[in-house]
This record gives C-alpha cells, sequence and structure tokens, in this order.
C-alpha cells in the first residue's frame, strides 16, 4: 500500500523503486518527492495500584466495546513517555507516573510497534473519556480475558502477571508477534 497522491504537491504517485533504494517507494510523477512510509508507534501504560490493573473499555474503533491498556499513537515532535501519559490521561482521565519502559513489541506484519511502560496512579479519580466508555482496576483474577481488544494487549498483560508472580516488573525486553 502506497501514497496514491503526492503530499507536497498533490499530484498522482506512482509506486516503483527509487535508484540506489531496494524497496518499493510512492513517488511523485510531477514533484519526484519519493515518500517513505515507516511504522507506526504505539506507546501506553501498565497502569497498576494495590494488585489492580486499569483497564479502559473502547467507545472508538477499531475494537469498540473491548478492554485495553491506554494507548495510542505517538504524536510528532512528542517523546515515547510524553505520549503515553498523555495517551493514558486521554483514554482513561488517569494521571500517571512512569516508573519504566517494560516491553517493546514489534509487530511487522501491521507495521507497528508498542512501546508500554509502568506506571502508577498519581491521582484518583479517573474516568471514561471520549476515547473509552468504561475505566476500571481489576484484579488478576477478573480481567476480562475474552474481551480485550488486541492480541498485543493479552500477550502484554500475561507477560505482566507471570512477571509479576516472578517478582520480575521491572524488567524490560522485546519481543516479535507474527499476527
Amino acid at each position: 500500500m502506497y501514497n496514491r497522491f503526492c503530499s507536497i504537491c498533490g499530484a498522482k504517485t506512482n509506486s516503483s523503486v527509487p535508484e540506489g533504494d531496494t524497496r518499493e517507494r510512492a513517488i511523485c510523477m510531477s514533484c519526484g518527492t519519493i515518500h517513505y512510509e515507516n511504522p507506526k508507534l504505539v506507546v501506553g501504560c501498565i497502569v497498576e495500584q494495590d494488585e489492580h490493573i486499569l483497564l479502559c473499555r473502547r467507545s472508538i474503533n477499531p475494537q469498540i466495546g473491548k478492554w485495553t491498556l491506554p494507548a495510542g499513537y505517538l504524536e510528532n515532535n512528542e517523546s515515547a513517555a510524553d505520549g503515553a501519559i498523555r495517551e493514558t490521561f486521554e483514554e482513561s482521565g488517569a494521571e500517571v507516573e512512569l516508573l519504566g519502559p517494560y516491553r517493546l513489541f514489534d509487530l511487522p506484519t501491521i507495521s507497528q510497534f508498542y512501546l508500554l511502560f509502568r506506571a502508577r496512579l498519581l491521582a484518583c479519580p479517573f474516568s471514561p473519556t471520549t476515547e473509552s466508555s468504561e475505566v476500571q482496576l481489576f484484579r488478576w483474577a477478573d480481567i476480562p480475558w475474552d474481551h480485550i481488544a488486541f492480541q498485543v494487549i493479552t500477550t502484554t498483560l500475561r507477560h505482566y502477571m507471570a512477571d509479576a508472580a516472578n517478582g520480575r516488573r521491572f524488567c524490560f525486553t522485546n519481543h516479535v508477534i507474527q499476527l
């Protein structure tokens, strides 16, 4: 999939391999601009309080009505940490303090990376927002596993639960997930 129109001049693009490159790119047929498409970075938080995990029920697509960790796309001119704090607030109304990075998931089949941070709740209350119809702290035993929005979130929660059981909450690792 490539950009069909140039973001510089608006002319049509054509997909071809630029000289000196090895991959097809969208190239403007008018001004010659090469448009590179790069993976998206999703940032978010695992907010734990008193052995409960903060989850948000999505009120937007994709996966409307399903539960997820507060996370979303990193914006331009924003650090990953700032983006994770912003996304957590946008989705849950929760103010958090980051405790450190927890997991980096590489999802090459959908051109995304997920960088999830451990965080602690600074202030209650949290509440639904325009992006979440419900926000709730869940005990491990009560997590709605059959209603989690994305495979990467299920994987994150299972890793976190296993790490917590083994006293390894501060362990940062990278995983590749093939969807």
